[in-house]
């Protein structure tokens, strides 16, 4: 089985909960990304991997339309059911791999990515196909969780995201997410930091994590060292908070 096709069986189960997530739903970083969509004439917006389809409702409301892309067509479908129960015609379903896109070259007016690339098998690929359907001048949006700079705290933070979800590729950090959106041919306009708090339970619940996993996860928290316990901000419970980035860049 392929990254791609273990990522979408994954998920298959799961899509009704990330519909559903307040944490995907709402968020500084989605308000950001529709500030960046407000007065521009936007006639086809690509939601690239577009999970519960939260960037794909926000987007709607500017965009003639959009095109919300995934792996897992059990996502797809709760997206389109979700869209016309909320009266948005204007967006549509296409099931691809972010590193395949079937589009044209310079096809759309902005491309939009939260919370995903963290899942793709090969990033910088994604990154590539991206930037090949932006128009020129045209406007992307990537917003996802970061890893730190620091070796230690890095595999920790890896360890519990793959104890969680054994579709987790890696998050990246600031600095390799600039490097590479500028290696594939993005300029940068700004990258926004900001803290996203998790509650372990509904964290683990949404992705169905095995009862021996969230054991694991767990017991590695207990046992993490002041520094990495300082950095996640781990409480008792087993809450944490992660940083995200909201990147906005033109092609």
């Amino acid at each position: 089985m392929t990254d791609k096709h273990f990522a979408a069986t994954h998920y298959e189960p799961r899509a009704e909960a990330y519909v559903r997530s307040q944490v995907h739903a709402a968020g500084e970083d989605l308000d950001e990304m529709e500030a960046a969509l407000r007065g521009r004439t936007l006639p086809c917006v690509l939601d690239l991997g577009c999970g519960g389809g939260h960037v794909s409702y926000r987007a709607a409301r500017y965009a003639t339309r959009v095109v919300a892309c995934d792996v897992t067509p059990a996502m797809l479908a709760a997206v389109a059911r979700t869209a016309a129960a909320q009266g948005l015609h204007n967006i549509e379903t296409c099931l691809a791999p972010a590193e395949s896109l079937p589009f044209a070259d310079e096809h759309f007016d902005a491309v939009l990515c939260r919370f995903t690339a963290h899942h793709w098998s090969d990033f910088k690929a994604g990154l590539r196909e991206a930037w090949r359907v932006t128009k020129p001048g045209g406007l992307a949006v990537f917003m996802d969780t970061l890893a730190p700079e620091s070796p230690l705290l890095d595999t920790h933070l890896q360890a519990l995201e793959l104890l969680r979800d054994p579709s987790h590729v890696r998050n990246y950090s600031a600095g390799q997410w600039c490097a590479a959106l500028g290696e594939a041919g993005f300029s940068l306009q700004r990258c926004t930091v900001r803290p996203l708090p998790l509650d372990f339970a509904s964290w683990t619940e949404r992705t169905r994590t095995p009862p021996e996993m969230v054991a694991a996860i767990r017991h590695l928290q207990r046992g993490a060292p002041d520094p990495v316990r300082r950095y996640l901000r781990l409480t008792e419970e087993g809450g944490f908070t992660l940083e995200t980035a909201t990147i906005l860049l033109s092609r």
